[in-house]
């Protein structure tokens, strides 16, 4: 039994034990004025006798009908269970941050990437703000993304989900056997909306979204009832995006004495267009005996078209192949997700969760490059087409029950099955310049079947003390094969033992302990087993070709981690965590040379560690200053440090490490008016990556502010102001090919957005 159970169950213990004895002191007295005793002495201090005729029944006589209170006059009472004071934070064993709807929906984003970059601890990469999302400042893979609880098909991006069809989101930074351990960083799990009122309930939201060169008109929909034992709910959205941002680059090279040999400065066009659709229908019923049965569909489309045009100068005497280039190309992607879920709750406290769901996704993309020669004369025109599809499959099942007393016992298993198929045709594509352009066909198809078995104990060994212990083991075969490559199989299976314990110090100050040690891994994504090459226009060290590695093993880390946290007011938290991570078969982007040409490819380059401590905090005003308005504040600050043992130092980090983050947030409650600002800041900084090869990408600080004004309980306007500070995203990468340096620069635009939107609940 958990802690935060024991005072309700107590509470509960005092409200039966009190109508016993008052039901025993009036059992002469009619049964409707001895319910009125009982509800009284269930919602006031005991009095004394002097002052109160109710403990002295003996003095007033038996109640006549004509007496008795109206239902009007009769002080009515609520007991109120555990729910009311549990939080998941505070009271689970294993750690986690639940982020709930009204905070997912508050700065009115239009992506669900925009929400998590506020969230302490997590990082959102690329320069221009978007992209990877991270905790622990590690880079890509890293962290495990979940939607309900299932890892989402291949080419699922969390960019095309909308924040009005999420419930909460769940951020673990330990992993736990539940799910699947490819999580060395942390696990986030979306959760898609699933809440049904118990009498119909009607909400349309209408945005639009403002920029220089840019609109982003919005339209979301939720409805939910219930019909007797069935209930349905349905969410939707409907987004239209229309931008236009500029970009720049410079690459320039050097000799073994300083001197520049080569400079090329390019100025480019980004202009785009993005329709998203989504659509979650949910149908839930209640069967005899209590279990329920719950179908849930999610279907997502996303339209675009892009289009690019730059043009590079560069030194006389320089041999440029290229130096002005256009792409336009358009595509699309759909992806439907259904599930189906039975729950089946024994009469012992056991409980039988079986889920099974079935994936299909599809993506065809079109885009069509060309380059031009110095004399402006057209050097090549290729066109890559692109149509593949995925399936998936899976089954998970969860039996729990209280085997013994302070034990919550979990067994099961999670198994699936991923389909990957693309069909790529490349028509005039050339090799350099005066090749010949040639056209190629080349199919990828890609099979991933995984299964893992886990067993789980929460176990309470005291009422301060709980301990909590899990294994899984879990296998992936990951088969891929092309007609322009020889087929390869592999096979990983990781066995990760895993243990959380939560210590709450004596004394009912609101201080406890966590600590947590792990085995977790990440699995190489399919599309790095590809060994197929895709050509760069101008070959060369800094524009590679790429290429993935069907050898790649996936990485194992062993974590370790630590938290101190104090709570001393509803709201309230001060949070200090340190943590550590050891890599083995540390996987690293390298540049080779094959050949004659530059080649991009990922390896296996030994080992790596990690370490990192984040401090967190989140009060009203009004818990240290008396009177204060009321004002919400929130900060977070987090320092990484990081080293790979194959790469030679000084800043030998985790390629695409964040070594600081933080962010401040403040939210202001008046009446009918709420406001509020989040200002997040990301560090960046130089990585060298090998032993030639240095990247670096710049700071980035983001300001986003809100404020809601509800004209009655069923109306309400939202106004938010992002990117208030439209910084310009830069990375950077220098290179040592043996005699000087080459030094290459990409920045690129930002701009600030504004965005209205009228709420209506009907």
């Amino acid at each position: 039994m958990s802690p935060a159970h024991i005072p309700a169950r107590l509470t509960i213990l005092a409200a039966a034990l009190s109508a016993l004895v008052s039901a025993h002191a009036q059992q002469s007295a009619d049964p409707a004025a001895a319910a009125v005793v009982v509800a009284q002495k269930a919602t006031k201090p005991a009095a004394s006798k002097a002052n109160s005729k109710i403990d002295q029944p003996a003095a007033k006589p038996a109640a006549k009908p004509a007496d008795i209170k109206s239902e009007s006059e009769i002080q009515k009472v609520e007991v109120r269970g555990s729910a009311d004071a549990y939080n998941a934070r505070r009271d689970d064993t294993a750690s986690k941050m639940v982020v709930n709807h009204e905070e997912i929906i508050k700065y009115g984003d239009t992506s669900v990437v925009d929400v998590l970059k506020r969230l302490p601890g997590v990082t959102v990469g690329g320069a221009r703000g978007s992209g990877d999302i991270r905790m622990r400042g590690l880079g890509a893979g890293y962290t495990q993304i979940l939607v309900n609880g299932e890892r989402p098909p291949s080419g699922f991006s969390l960019e095309n989900l909308a924040p009005e069809l999420i419930e909460r989101i769940e951020v673990m930074r330990a992993a736990s056997a539940e799910f699947s351990t490819q999580s060395i960083a942390g696990t986030i799990n979306v959760v898609l909306k699933k809440s049904v009122a118990a009498k119909l309930q009607r909400e349309i939201k209408s945005g639009l979204g403002l920029a220089p060169h840019s609109y982003n008109p919005t339209l979301n929909l939720q409805m939910s009832d219930q019909v007797g034992k069935m209930s349905y709910s349905l969410t939707g959205n409907l987004s239209y995006n229309e931008y236009e941002n500029a970009a720049s680059s410079l690459d320039e090279a050097f000799d073994g004495a300083g001197k520049r040999t080569r400079l090329r400065q390019g100025n480019g066009i980004n202009k785009g267009r993005n329709t998203n659709i989504g659509i979650g229908p949910r149908l839930s019923w209640t069967l005899e005996g209590g279990d329920t049965l719950t179908l849930q569909n999610f279907l997502n489309m996303n339209r675009y078209g892009r289009l690019w045009a730059g043009k590079t100068s560069f030194l006389p005497g320089d041999t440029l192949p290229y130096p002005d280039n256009k792409a336009h190309g358009d595509g699309q992607f759909v992806n439907v997700y259904n599930s189906l879920n039975w729950v089946h709750k024994g009469a012992d406290g056991s409980k039988l969760d079986l889920k099974f769901t079935a994936g299909w996704s599809a993506n065809d993309n079109d885009t069509r490059n060309i380059g031009f020669l110095q004399s402006g004369a057209q050097g090549y025109d290729t066109e890559y087409i692109n149509k593949g599809h995925g399936v998936s499959l899976a089954s998970t099942g969860k039996y729990s029950t209280p085997m013994w007393e302070g034990h919550a016992l979990s067994v099961g298993w999670d198994g699936g099955l991923n389909t990957q198929h693309d069909d790529t045709r490349v028509l005039g594509e050339v090799a350099g310049l005066g090749a010949k352009p040639t056209d190629s066909h080349n199919v990828f198809a890609a099979r991933i079947s995984r299964l893992a078995l886990f067993a789980q104990d929460e176990w309470n060994l005291t009422p301060l003390w709980s301990l909590y212990l899990g294994g899984r083991w879990e296998g992936i075969q990951t088969s891929t094969e092309g007609d322009s490559f020889t087929g390869a199989t592999s096979r990983t299976s990781v066995f990760s033992p895993l243990m959380q314990t939560l210590y709450k110090l004596p004394g009912g100050k609101g201080d406890q302990l966590r600590f947590a040690v792990t085995r977790t891994y990440k699995a190489p994504q399919p599309w790095r087993l590809n060994p197929r090459r895709r050509l760069s226009d101008n070959n060369s060290q800094s524009d590679p070709d790429y290429g993935g590695n069907p050898g790649l093993k996936p990485e194992l880390a062993l974590g370790l981690d630590a938290s101190y946290e104090h709570y001393w007011t509803e709201g309230a938290l001060i949070s200090v965590s340190v943590s550590s991570r050891r890599i083995d078969n540390y996987m690293r982007d390298d540049i080779t040379l094959d050949g004659t040409r530059y080649v991009f490819m990922p390896l296996n380059v030994g080992h790596a560690q990690t370490r990192g401590i984040e401090l967190e905090a989140k009060f009203p005003l009004k818990a240290i200053v008396a009177n204060a308005p009321a004002i919400d504040l929130r900060m977070s600050v987090s320092r990484n440090w990081s080293s790979v043992d194959a790469v030679p130092g000084p800043d030998n980090r985790l390629s695409e490490q964040t070594p600081l983050s933080a962010t401040l947030g403040v939210e202001y409650k008046q009446g009918a008016l709420m406001a509020g600002g989040t200002f997040a800041f990301r560090n960046g900084g130089p990585v060298r990556v090998s032993a030639d090869h240095i990247t670096s990408q710049s700071v980035r600080r983001d300001l986003d502010t809100y404020v809601l004004w509800k004209f009655d309980p069923k109306n309400q306007v939202r106004l938010a102001l992002n990117n208030m500070l439209g910084q310009r995203g830069i990375n950077e990468q220098i290179y040592f090919p043996g005699v000087g340096l080459i030094h290459q620069r990409n920045e690129f635009g930002s701009s600030r957005n504004l965005r209205v939107t009228l709420e209506n609940k009907f």
